[in-house]
């Protein structure tokens, strides 16, 4: 039976005359009077409820039941245990104050009454702490001067201030009220009343006390003068007490207590944070407010007492509504339907187990690809709020909090963003989850973050500032990251992959029309009728000033762009500004991104690569060069040592083929090669350029050109194998957005091609290769297909000049020294082909041309 159970309508009355028992209050009674007995014969069942309430007059005294109209305390009994003589012993449970009326006698059954319940009443807290902190102050005078009174009294009533009304009973319980003045404490419902009652009753008590010392030759503690120095300091802190009880005043650090008291009363503490609670302010109490660890312990339990320990505002786990998280992520995220679908699938697996237990999720991907705006999604679908934590050069007390032995010493981010939620069961997202542990840390955050997303410590982690444990497991947690196999392996195993790839320029003009837009316009105070932007312009704009994998450089040329229609606005110029192509290079100068690689000529020597990076996917330029000399093989360029093993392996299978492709065998041993990554400044590594270096290397050798509009990735063996790589997605991105439409990847890799958007799909042409032979053929062209260079445009100019200068012209007198013996050729440039003039070279086949 709970001790909020209804008042019924009549209760047997049992009338006590030497005990009082309050409300939630436990005790053993004996009963024995006749009428108390009746009420046990007639009710023989395990659990009773009566009315206890006090008879006036002497134990042997008839009761009027008249007298017994009053307040009494509805209360139970149970466990009955029969004694000798007739006595019967009941344990007693006091549940609550009701109103007893028309109690009357019934034969057989003792006495009977109605019952009402009583509304409990209420209290200023304010006022409640001044009447309570005078209570304690006066008590603890009080137990310093009698000895019988024990010491402990006031330190458990400190730690029952949060119910005031209860507070009172538990003074006049504890304390040395008597009968009568007891039963007082039980007829008062007005709590204010209540416990000035009990405070007015402690100081006639102290006042006494007072009276007794005074009669006394010396006052105690003075008796001799070889007090030790604590003695003496007792004696003036009791001394300053009662000078406090006599002027009705609080001692500020026992005010402060009692404030924290009540406020930790009020929350609802697990049992070992209130116990926590309780001693620090034990602590604080003993140190005073003017101690130099008051501060320390004041923000201590502050941390403590705001923490959301029971506070959940989000359905548990085992009603997650994915229809609710599926809008969420529509209505705010255009395309990216890989990811969701994988974030539902976790949420699903969540909602059927009831429970966050496991890997967390971790969304992989360039910057500006939507990351955090699927965490928010998520969060909002799940009706949880969210908080952000930057683990990027931070230190393990950054996350999991300092000692409090330390100066200045504070919680960590992990509780710290729970308490800023108010909630526990918040969405955090652990941001740049790869760069954890990197740079000059204090600690070792890597093992600190995995105590915190390891699911079998989540329920039990400690934060070193607060030193308790805080159960974490009905938070959701979600880490982001651009490389995900940067981030230590310690970590990966407990992360889900999600990855987010780049977006296609047609995408983002969808995402800058439907959301960038609208959200840009208002945010620079615009209007939809102050401008227009064709689709035409809003691609040129993708194309030519925002070629990143996300939307963050379109965000910021369109700022941009309505910047500057904003301030024409605010200088009076109204109509509607059509943001066409003329109108974007005024503003913004001309594109960054002018010329792509399919408007080049093939060259020799000279591969587009596709690599990966943090950044999504890049175009990565190979290019080779052969020069006279010994065959040796130097390779430049910001190069990591499995590139560096990569390129050797190329070289090393193209010189196998060398008879296949049209190599000469001298090729290798009278010509040095050089192998240059451009951009030496940007670290590279990554097996994936195998095949194109080795085709890089096969047309410098070979003097036959690479096609213009093909690019490639794919890892090589010594064998000729070509193996499959990652960021296929990311890759073939690269290349749509900078227009080739020839792509040749792995075989193993044909399945990644599902990630990748049917639009990029539609326009490339995938050749999949098993075999580095199976490269050569499609890549390479044939050596008179080569479109000429620049030289060659000259040569040919400067023979036109001469062809046309011999049909007008004499012939010109013989000179001592000519311009051909020098080696000038009419029309070419100086220096650009020193050496043999042109003509027929010995053994040169007739109207062949001097190389």
């Amino acid at each position: 039976m709970s001790f909020d159970t209804e008042v019924p309508a009549e209760l047997p009355v049992v009338p006590l005359r030497s005990t009082i028992v309050f409300p939630t209050s436990v005790l053993g009674l004996q009963i024995g009077a006749p009428y108390n007995l009746e009420v046990l014969s007639a009710h023989p069942e395990r659990h009773i409820l009566v009315a206890l309430v006090l008879a006036p007059g002497e134990p042997d005294d008839p009761i009027d039941a008249r007298t017994l109209n009053k307040i009494g305390v509805m209360a139970r009994l149970s466990d009955q245990l029969n004694l000798p003589g007739g006595s019967v012993q009941v344990t007693v449970h006091g549940i609550r104050r009701v109103r007893l009326s028309k109690v009357r006698v019934e034969p057989g059954a003792g006495y009977i009454g109605s019952a009402r319940a009583i509304r409990p009443g209420t209290i200023e807290p304010a006022v409640a702490d001044d009447v309570i902190g005078r209570i304690l102050t006066t008590l603890e005078s009080i137990t310093a001067e009698i000895e019988r009174v024990p010491r402990e009294i006031p330190a458990i009533l400190r730690m029952n201030i949060g119910d005031p009304a209860r507070f009172a009973d538990l003074v006049a319980t504890l304390t040395n009220f008597s009968v009568a003045r007891k039963d007082e404490v039980v007829q008062l419902l007005d709590v204010e009343k209540r416990l000035r009652f009990v405070l007015e009753e402690l100081e006639t008590q102290f006042h006494r006390l007072k009276e007794v010392e005074a009669a006394s030759e010396r006052p105690r503690g003075e008796e001799d003068g070889d007090e030790s120095e604590p003695e003496r300091a007792q004696r003036l802190r009791q001394r300053i007490r009662s000078l406090q009880v006599e002027l009705g005043e609080i001692d500020p650090t026992e005010r402060q207590a009692i404030e924290l008291l009540r406020r930790a009363e009020t929350v609802d503490l697990p049992q070992h944070v209130a116990a926590r609670v309780r001693t620090e302010i034990e602590r604080l109490r003993a140190a005073g407010l003017e101690s130099p660890e008051a501060e320390e312990i004041r923000s201590y339990l502050e941390y403590l007492i705001t923490m959301p320990w029971s506070r959940f505002v989000a359905p548990p786990p085992s009603e997650i509504d994915l229809d609710a998280v599926r809008s969420a992520m529509n209505r705010c995220l255009l395309g990216l339907d890989e990811p969701k679908d994988r974030l539902l699938d976790y949420l699903a697996v969540a909602r059927l187990r009831g429970d966050l237990q496991g890997q967390i999720i971790c969304l992989v991907g360039p910057s500006h690809t939507g990351k955090s705006s699927l965490a928010r999604t998520i969060a909002e679908g799940l009706g949880r709020p969210i908080e952000y934590i930057e683990l990027g050069g931070k230190s393990e007390a950054h996350l999991v909090g300092d000692r409090r032995t330390r100066s200045a010493a504070r919680a960590g981010r992990i509780v710290g963003v729970l308490r800023d939620a108010n909630a526990m069961d918040a969405v955090i997202v652990l941001e740049e989850i790869d760069q954890v542990g990197l740079g000059n840390v204090d600690g070792d955050p890597v093992t600190a973050l995995e105590e915190v997303i390891e699911w079998r410590g989540r329920s039990e982690f400690v934060d070193r500032y607060l030193d308790v444990p805080v159960d974490l497991t009905r938070a959701l947690f979600i880490a982001t990251s651009q490389d995900f196999m940067r981030i230590p392996v310690d970590l990966r195993e407990h992360l889900v992959e999600i990855r987010l790839g780049g977006y296609t320029p047609e995408e983002k003009v969808q995402i800058a029309r439907e959301r960038l837009l609208p959200e840009l316009i208002r945010e620079n105070g615009l209007e939809r009728k102050d401008l227009r932007f064709p689709r035409e312009a809003l691609y040129f704009l993708a194309r030519g000033y925002a070629r990143d994998s996300g939307v963050g450089l379109m965000r910021r040329e369109l700022s941009a762009l309505l910047r500057t229609r904003a301030r024409a606005k605010a200088q009076g110029t109204a109509g509607r500004w059509t943001f066409n192509e003329e109108r974007i290079e005024e503003i913004l100068g001309s594109p960054r991104y002018t010329a792509t690689v399919a408007e080049s000529a093939p060259e020799v020597g000279v591969v587009t690569g596709l690599a990966w990076t943090a950044a999504g996917g890049e175009l990565m330029f190979i290019e080779a060069l052969k020069m006279p000399g010994s065959g040796r093989l130097q390779i430049t360029g910001s190069l990591g040592e499995v590139m560096r093993e990569s390129v050797n392996a190329a070289y090393s299978y193209t010189r196998s083929r060398a008879a296949s492709l049209g190599i000469d065998d001298e090729a290798f041993s009278e010509y040095d090669l050089h192998v240059h990554f451009p951009e030496a400044a940007i670290p590279k590594d990554g097996p994936s350029a195998g095949i194109a270096v080795a085709l890089a290397i096969a047309s410098t050798l070979s003097n036959r050109p690479v096609r213009h509009d093909i690019a490639m990735t794919g890892e090589v063996t010594l064998r000729g194998k070509v193996l499959e790589v990652g960021g296929i997605k990311e890759k073939v991105l690269a290349a749509y957005r900078a227009g080739v439409r020839r792509v040749i990847v792995p075989r193993g890799n044909q399945r990644d091609l599902r990630d990748v958007p049917d639009e990029a799909k539609e326009k490339i042409t995938f050749t999949f290769v098993e075999r580095l032979d199976e490269v050569f053929p499609a890549a390479l062209l044939e050596a008179e297909a080569r479109i000429p260079d620049a030289r060659d445009a000259w040569r040919r100019e400067g023979q036109r000049r001469r062809e046309v200068e011999e049909d007008i012209a004499p012939p010109a007198p013989p000179r001592a020294a000519s311009d051909i013996e020098r080696g000038a050729v009419p029309g070419e440039p100086p220096g650009l082909r020193p050496g043999r003039p042109p003509g027929k070279r010995p053994g040169a086949p007739p109207g062949g041309e001097a190389v």
